[in-house]
């Protein structure tokens, strides 16, 4: 008797639970919200539990109708708080790049500058750095700092494509400091003035610095080479190959100012530095460059002028050709890694790039200060 009345208690449980929960209304599973690090692997937000997090499903299908039909996205991971709500193709892929190494290597500077190994205000002559055919006295007059934040005046040819110097002012007509153009003899000079005064190779830095600490999930040193036609200059390009997904990482790191999850792998004050604005957007060179809306830091470009508000105030993002982009938004905790491997004949455009944020901020619910005239003058493959 006592086991059936045990039973036919245990059987009427459910009835109260229906009854009490008519009562205090539909129960909601708690989701976890504050921020997070990843560590062997990233933390994905479920999607039944994307709502209660701050995302509408319904408004990331939007998103994905816009990879699907206007761009040519291979990986793409948004971050939100350190968890993963959207991600897009394959984002275990290693493929370059491209100009996003730049704002890497801005990154790996500040170990260097803040222990005294690289002068900052040292000039390029008191280095020793010269170049095919020489360089100007005005030009070796260029210091580190004028290179890094792309204001070196040294219009000297580049051993790797992929920037303004085809609209470069004459040789020797600016005074360094002075005058910005993004200029692949300044980055790749970079990566040398690096490697003389630390040296150590810019690639096993990264592995150092930031793969190890960060726990990349896809990191091959190995996939790591140097490039450049070195009759045209003698400073090579550094090209970098991650996933999209570590670049996520790199993203998430600059977040929070260098700190990991309570470590300091860059100092705040460097992190903070590199993403300060230098050059603000109405100096940018050449003119059509004004009329975007990113102005420049130390080898990141930064979200400047009028249309930077809301998601976009104290934004900013490492760009490279084709479609590679690390874009940072500390006002919504938001990190956007996207991917566009080009082995493929693929490439997508700023303007579609800049839909997609649209889109995903829109997703997060974030009231966007649009109408939005995204940027004409960066087209598709422009760095």
């Amino acid at each position: 008797m006592t086991r059936v009345h045990n039973l036919a208690r245990r059987a009427a449980l459910p009835c109260v639970a229906v009854f009490v929960a008519l009562l205090l209304g539909p129960a909601r599973a708690q989701v976890p919200t504050g921020t997070v690090f990843p560590g062997r692997s990233w933390e994905y937000v479920p999607r039944e539990n994307l709502q209660a997090y701050g995302w509408s499903p319904e408004a990331l299908q939007r998103t994905t109708a816009h990879i699907r039909d206007e761009s040519n996205t291979t990986g793409l991971v948004v971050v939100d708080r350190g968890r993963v709500v959207f991600r897009y193709g394959d984002i275990e892929e290693l493929s370059y790049i491209a100009s996003a190494r730049k704002s890497i290597l801005a990154m790996l500077y500040g170990y260097w500058v803040e222990n005294g190994t690289i002068e900052l205000n040292t000039p390029l002559e008191a280095l020793g750095m010269d170049d095919i055919g020489g360089l100007l006295p005005i030009e070796k007059q260029a210091t580190i700092d004028h290179v890094i934040t792309a204001r070196s005046g040294v219009y000297h040819p580049a051993s790797y494509p992929g920037d303004d110097l085809a609209k470069a002012p004459p040789r020797g007509s600016q005074k360094p400091g002075t005058y910005m153009l993004y200029s692949n003899w300044d980055f790749n000079a970079a990566g040398h003035v690096f490697e003389q005064l630390t040296g150590r190779s810019i690639y096993d830095e990264l592995q150092a610095q930031l793969a190890i600490p960060l726990q990349f999930e896809d990191w091959d040193r190995s996939a790591q080479a140097y490039a450049g036609d070195l009759t045209v200059s003698k400073y090579r390009a550094y090209p970098i190959w991650v996933s999209t997904r570590d670049m996520a990482r790199i993203g998430h790191l600059m977040l929070h100012e260098g700190n990991w999850n309570g470590t300091p792998v860059i100092s705040r004050d460097w992190a903070r530095r590199i993403v300060s604005l230098v050059t603000p957007l109405e100096r940018m060179n050449p003119v059509e460059r004004r009329q975007g809306y990113l102005g420049y830091g130390y080898m990141w470009w930064i979200f400047d002028g009028p249309r930077a508000v809301g998601p976009f105030k104290g934004a900013y993002t490492a760009r490279g050709a084709v479609g590679q982009w690390i874009a940072v938004f500390p006002a919504e905790q938001l990190v956007v890694a996207h991917k566009t491997n080009n082995v493929y004949g693929r490439t997508t455009s700023w303007e579609s790039f800049q839909r997609m944020l649209e889109l995903l901020l829109e997703a997060k619910g974030v009231k966007m200060p649009g109408p939005y005239p995204w940027a004409p003058a960066a087209g598709p493959g422009r760095p």
